[in-house]
């Protein structure tokens, strides 16, 4: 099998009820870029990766797109199959931009499943759930409003909660953090997420504050040497997410002892490749870690859900998907990928188990062949 043509789609996905909102950014509207790697054997994968907005990290929808146009010409005629050859051809396409070829390394897999016919989530091991554990994102607001949203998402199902914090007297943080925990129950856990918007102090007082609250704290401050430093003087686990853009720095942090879990980001790392490496290496150093990706539509749902679904139950800490927050990205001829009571089915097809529907969809923005 060869790759004979690469496909480019762009889709606007719109946040539902108003904008997302996270310590360092607000955004209304999201830019997703959708592949599709087509074959001399007449079978096509997909993969996307939709950067949340520009300032979130050094990722943005333009870039995807100007990545993809760079590497695009040195994989025409490469076997899709071979995923970790394909890997180093785009790595020696392109330094960098994991987040394009996330795209590229998650059609490869998809084409991989559908002509062996099996899941994704067999091709990396295999599992034995037919769903995955979710969790919930609460938004930003005032003490009250903000044990009322955690209440209400505990009542749907989700065992863990994150709530946002950051970009706000760290006082009004304090106050939500302390409501919410006294209003679910000691069985859901509860993260707080700053996304890089807490200084190292921030943190500290943070966590003196709230030492009598079981919680973990996600990814306070800017980068990997900031957590280093703290890490020994908080009273809660620290999972980092946004600082972890590379297998080295995860492993320094599982070394170091400086971090406790992690929020793993499928684009952020380049795709299924690299990141069952990630899940094996935090598997073996018994580090807990969730699945995750910057947003998209059922695509990237897929995938994420996939590679959840095959990490063993005592480090697996579930599975964020964006379609809560956002309205439809694009159309699939297949069941959507929808959580339901805290949870969300494993994609039952060959490959991701998502098939898009592309007579609804407008031409693509760029092709290579």
């Amino acid at each position: 099998m060869r790759i004979t043509e690469i496909r480019v789609y762009q889709h606007n996905i719109t946040v539902a009820g108003g904008p997302y909102e996270m310590a360092i950014s607000a955004v209304d509207t999201l830019d997703s870029t959708v592949v599709e790697l087509m074959t001399d054997e007449g079978v096509s994968g997909f993969g996307e990766t939709t950067p949340l907005g520009p300032t979130y990290q050094p990722q943005h929808a333009l870039g995807a797109r100007a990545a993809i146009a760079e590497m695009a010409p040195q994989l025409i005629g490469l076997n899709p199959l071979r995923t970790e050859l394909v890997r180093r051809a785009m790595d020696s396409a392109l330094t960098g931009h994991n987040y394009a070829k996330s795209a590229i390394d998650v059609a490869c897999w998809d084409l991989l499943g559908k002509v062996r016919g099996e899941r994704l989530c067999d091709l990396l091991g295999g599992t034995e759930h037919h769903s995955v554990a979710s969790y919930f994102g609460v938004m930003p607001d005032t003490a009250t409003r903000t044990a009322h949203a955690a209440r209400t998402r505990e009542d749907e199902g989700y065992s863990r909660l994150q709530v946002k914090v950051g970009g706000r007297p760290l006082a009004d943080d304090i106050e939500a953090t302390r409501a919410v925990a006294e209003s679910i129950s000691p069985s859901t856990k509860l993260l707080v997420d700053a996304n890089k918007g807490w200084t190292m102090r921030d943190t500290i007082e943070f966590s003196l504050a709230c030492r009598d609250v079981r919680l973990s704290i996600e990814n306070p401050c800017r980068t990997y040497d900031e957590h280093r430093a703290i890490a020994g003087k908080l009273n809660h686990p620290l999972f980092l997410d946004e600082c972890t853009t590379d297998l080295n720095t995860i492993t320094r942090a599982i070394t170091d002892g400086t971090a406790q879990g992690f929020g793993m980001k499928l684009s952020r790392v380049g795709g299924i490749t690299p990141l069952r490496t990630v899940r094996d290496l935090c598997v073996a150093h018994g580090i807990p870690l969730t699945i995750d990706d910057t947003w998209g539509g059922d695509i990237t749902a897929a995938a994420t859900v996939h590679m959840g679904a095959t990490i063993p139950n005592p480090f697996f800490e579930g599975t964020w998907i964006s379609y809560p927050y956002q309205e439809q990205a694009y159309s699939c001829a297949t069941s959507p990928i929808r959580p339901s009571n805290g949870t969300i089915p494993v994609p039952s097809g060959d490959g991701l188990g998502v098939q898009p529907k592309l007579d609804d969809w407008a031409p693509p923005v760029a092709t290579y062949s």
